[in-house]
């Protein structure tokens, strides 16, 4: 196929914007496994990692990466949703897929899924679209094993096609309550559902309650569950310069004093259960070598991702109050003196709670929105923080550049009183994805072009099955 005859980039976005959201949700899995068989089933012809969980699933997903490539795998990675460019959701080599792959491969999948479209009650939405791209770039690439983030929850989800030989169950609490189940049990029962028979489940430490759907599931499919804290270990965690220094007992070795160049506890975390997934994944302990390796280089744009400057800005796509809760940990080991927060959110989201997280730590907050439909308006949000900082804490702007510039200006007005500021961007992946663009970055692919806004949207629910 020769380049001419190929769409542009902004052809096919927007044609995948046109298609169902992220946020409609039809629960079934009828439609990609459709397109897959169309297509010649091409996630059939790799090894696979599958990832869930309520937060951490792209940062492990990129530690479970680099590991990979550190022990001589070819890889690619799905997570969702982008930062700043949409080619970020499929990965190859640790690399955002080249601009004439994607294309390609929105070519061969779209042919099928007008094939779909007609022959299914609902059409096939953005997401699964995105998902049978990256399942079909994977097999043309020829990568060895695929590292997949679920998009929500696991048994309905797009991903759930593949028949992973490993499961990562990351932390589950509340979120998308509306589309997963009002308890931590329910949604757990929803992300369960990627545990396949035979496989092996690797779980972080989890609530009683999670805990114990976990085991069910792995016994009644004959899948052995690794838990975090009782079968495996993190040892030990130390913060130290460029990241932090952890201690890891796998399922077929240890690790010890190895630079993680991400920060925090719940990253260590992260980084032990991916550990023992690529263990489960080989059948082996690792090379320290490659543990090292893999552990020194691997970054995740927008997961407490500090940019330089003065003041610093630390990005952190936090979303919910147990990613505010992490967010609020690794800010104690950054250690600031003084932190002036820009958030924007959703409007579907558990604001307060977040907001009441965040509060010990920030000194002020800058109230915006974000470049989403889907965002909470700044008044509203204003409103909500002014119940939980007091109103002489809180303060507004019209977007997320000018709530950075403001935040910077209440951090130089502090720094008599406070030496050292930081700047925090919170509140959602597209508020990040925002400042990202204006921001200093070392890990972009490339050159970050105008897009135009998304259209809007509304979540729709529907029942789940079964």
């Amino acid at each position: 196929m020769g380049a001419s005859e190929l769409p542009s980039l902004d052809e096919v976005e927007a044609r995948l914007l046109a298609r169902w959201p992220e946020t409609r949700i039809e629960p079934s899995l009828d439609r990609i496994t459709r397109a897959m068989s169309l297509l010649g089933d091409p996630q059939r012809t790799y090894r696979s990692v599958h990832l869930t969980g309520t937060n951490g699933k792209t940062s492990t997903a990129r530690i479970v990466e680099a590991l990979l490539a550190a022990s001589g795998e070819r890889t690619g990675r799905l997570t969702s949703p982008h930062l700043t460019t949409i080619r970020e959701r499929i990965a190859l080599d640790g690399e955002a897929i080249g601009e004439r792959e994607f294309l390609a491969a929105y070519v061969a999948v779209a042919e099928q899924a007008e094939r779909v479209d007609a022959a299914m009650p609902h059409p096939m939405s953005f997401f699964e679209l995105t998902v049978a791209m990256a399942y079909r770039a994977f097999a043309d690439a020829a990568v060895g094993v695929a590292v997949v983030e679920v998009g929500m929850g696991g048994r309905w989800d797009a991903t759930n096609v593949i028949d992973a030989e490993v499961a990562v169950l990351l932390p589950v609490d509340l979120d998308h309550t509306d589309y997963l189940g009002p308890t931590t049990a329910a949604i757990a029962r929803e992300k369960a559902g990627i545990i396949k028979p035979g496989a092996v489940a690797v779980s972080a430490r989890q609530s009683e309650d999670v805990a114990k759907v976990f085991r069910d599931r792995a016994r009644s499919v004959g899948a052995r569950l690794v838990v975090l804290g009782e079968d495996v270990a993190l040892l030990d965690r130390q913060p130290a310069e460029g990241g932090q220094l952890i201690s890891v007992r796998g399922l077929h070795g240890t690790y010890r004093d190895v630079l993680l160049a991400l920060r925090g506890r719940h990253q260590a975390e992260n980084a032990a259960c991916a550990i023992v997934a690529v263990e489960a994944m080989l059948g082996r302990s690792l090379d320290d070598d490659a543990v090292r390796a893999g552990l020194a280089r691997v970054a995740s744009p927008g997961r407490f991702d500090v940019r330089p400057g003065s003041p610093p800005v630390v990005l952190d796509a936090a979303h919910n109050p147990h990613g505010a809760r992490a967010l609020v940990a690794s800010l104690a080991e950054l250690a600031p003196r003084g932190t002036y927060a820009v958030v924007a959110s959703m409007a579907d989201k558990d604001i307060e709670g977040m907001l009441r997280e965040l509060e010990p730590v920030v000194d002020a907050v800058v109230c915006t929105r974000n470049s989403s439909p889907r965002s909470l308006a700044a008044r509203e949000l204003a409103a909500c923080a002014r119940q939980v900082f007091g109103a002489e804490r809180v303060h507004l702007a019209s977007d997320v550049a000018t709530g950075i510039e403001a935040a910077k200006s209440l951090a130089v007005t502090g720094a008599a009183d406070s030496d050292d500021p930081v700047v925090l961007v919170t509140g959602s992946v597209v508020t990040v994805g925002d400042a990202d663009r204006l921001l200093p970055s070392a890990w972009r692919p490339d050159p970050v072009r105008t897009r135009p806004p998304r259209p809007p949207d509304r979540p729709v629910a529907l029942p789940l099955p079964g």
